[in-house]
């Protein structure tokens, strides 16, 4: 079965009609209530919250709608994340392989012309333009914007849907970055070093530019919103992915002010431009590592429109010690992204990055070992592809290894590892949030070979067997079972 969300407000009612949606009408604070309420409830494994009482506005917080897996996965209109992943592995499958025969040829013609399909579409009316406030009537201090936790250093925006454009090709990109509101028309734009947004802004500055025009769009299909945290190559078009995956194209309406579109089904966007070389002191922050990110400078965004719906909803998120919600919407890309892995690697089997390891502190990698040293070659492959350039930790294991139980993934690198032997260090870039680092955005990673070895990798003594029971006596067992009263 598969569901297709126009907007944010088709998820909402499907999601109440799956009982997976609290209507809170008790008054709560922007400041600090509303996330030690959801902290409560993501732990907990509970169900999205909408918030219809917010001291300060009278628009509706809507959260946690990412906070189970089972809702990832109806997000992204389907039963099981990995029927997206499916279809990601078949595209690419074909791509490698070219069909033979006429009727293949034929079905993967059909195939490759449906994708140019789902490239978005332009419209020219949009509900996210029903209200159109420009000038003096712009006033982000109105959004019921949230204080996170105690010490940050004010109210963020957390799920907002970044958009600017390339100034050398003028590609699009999309991108999640927070945004502390600093008064009713500027606001932070958190991108951090590695990422498109801050890539285009020193662009920008390398060509003199005295703008580079942007768009920070709240709400919309939820595939949509997740596509800002989505790791695509340059040049990809997030909009595209995000109608590959929906089945249909995302509409698209010019912005009132600035050069760029936004998607039409939207709550509310915010319109406007960063000074490519203005500065701000932005944080601390409570971040999704569970720390305090440090204040530092970053751009700022200058709002030069801000239009909405009549009745528009607030989405939001909040990150900090895991398990949060952050961690089902990476969750998402790792299942995604797998068969782009394996189709530079293919002896990845599995990859599991663990609530625990915030995303890029910790990578549990499977193999299909052939020879030796093909840990290693993995690991270095993986800190070399996008955005696992700033993973801190790699831990490779054997194909038969369940890189989701960490028990058995601890107990293989426990028994299997000759510390001097199979660590490896390197140096190379990481993530801005890391403490850790004596230097910010660059430091050490570790490598843990825990596959077994064999003499071709220096192994003097044979690798023990595992302790398995024999197949005959575990079929005798559960033939017997009940007759022990055991149940």
């Amino acid at each position: 079965m598969t569901w297709r969300f126009k907007d944010l407000r088709e998820y909402i009612a499907f999601l109440e009609s799956k009982g997976e949606l609290r209507r809170i009408t008790t008054p709560v604070s922007q400041d600090l209530e509303i996330t030690e309420i959801a902290d409560r409830v993501v732990k907990q494994g509970g169900p999205a919250l909408l918030f219809e009482n917010v001291s300060g506005s009278n628009i509706p917080v809507f959260i946690n709608m990412f906070g189970t897996m089972q809702r990832t996965a109806w997000a992204m209109g389907v039963e099981n994340v990995e029927e997206v992943a499916d279809r990601v592995r078949a595209l690419l499958a074909m791509a490698q392989t070219p069909p033979t025969g006429f009727a293949a040829k034929l079905g993967a013609l059909r195939e490759l012309s449906r994708l140019t399909s789902f490239q978005p579409k332009t419209v020219n009316d949009a509900p996210c333009q029903e209200v159109v406030l420009t000038s003096d009537d712009v006033d982000v201090s109105q959004l019921p914007v949230l204080k996170c936790w105690p010490l940050d250093a004010g109210r963020f925006i957390t799920f907002p849907l970044v958009i600017t454009r390339d100034p050398a090709t003028g590609d699009r990109n999309l991108g999640t970055y927070r945004m502390q509101v600093f008064d009713h028309r500027t606001t932070g734009m958190h991108w951090h070093i590695h990422k498109a947004g801050a890539h285009h802004q020193r662009l920008a500055i390398e060509k003199g530019m005295r703008r580079l025009e942007a768009a920070a769009v709240l709400g919309g299909d939820p595939v949509t919103m997740w596509t800002g945290t989505a790791p695509l190559p340059p040049g990809m078009d997030e909009l595209l992915l995000a109608g590959f995956i929906r089945g249909e194209r995302v509409e698209l309406v010019r912005c009132r002010t600035v050069d760029l579109e936004v998607p039409a089904q939207a709550e509310i966007v915010l319109e406007g431009y960063v000074v490519p070389a203005e500065s701000r002191t932005e944080g601390p922050f409570g971040d999704h590592t569970g720390y305090y990110s440090p204040a530092d400078e970053y751009p700022v965004f200058h709002v030069t429109a801000m239009t909405h719906r009549r009745n528009p909803t607030y989405p939001t998120t909040i990150v900090g010690r895991p398990l949060m919600e952050d961690y089902y919407i990476g969750k998402i890309t790792e299942r995604i992204f797998l068969p782009v892995i394996q189709m530079t690697l293919p002896e990845v089997v599995d990859i599991n990055q663990p609530a625990a390891g915030v995303f890029h502190n910790l990578v549990i990698v499977s193999i299909k070992k052939e020879y030796p040293g093909q840990a290693r070659k993995v690991m270095y492959a993986l800190w070399g592809l996008g955005m696992l350039a700033i993973a801190k930790n790699i831990i490779v294991v054997d194909h038969f290894v369940n890189v989701h139980d960490l028990a058995e993934v601890a107990w293989r690198v426990a028994n299997n590892i000759d510390p001097v032997q199979d660590v490896v260090h390197a140096s190379g870039p990481l993530d801005d949030l890391d403490h850790a680092s004596p230097s910010p955005r660059f430091g050490s990673k570790m490598g843990i070979d825990a596959t077994a070895k064999g003499p071709l990798e220096g192994r003097q003594r044979p690798w023990p067997p595992e302790i398995v029971m024999s197949p005959e006596i575990k079929a005798l067992v559960d033939r017997k079972w009940k007759e022990y009263g055991l149940e």
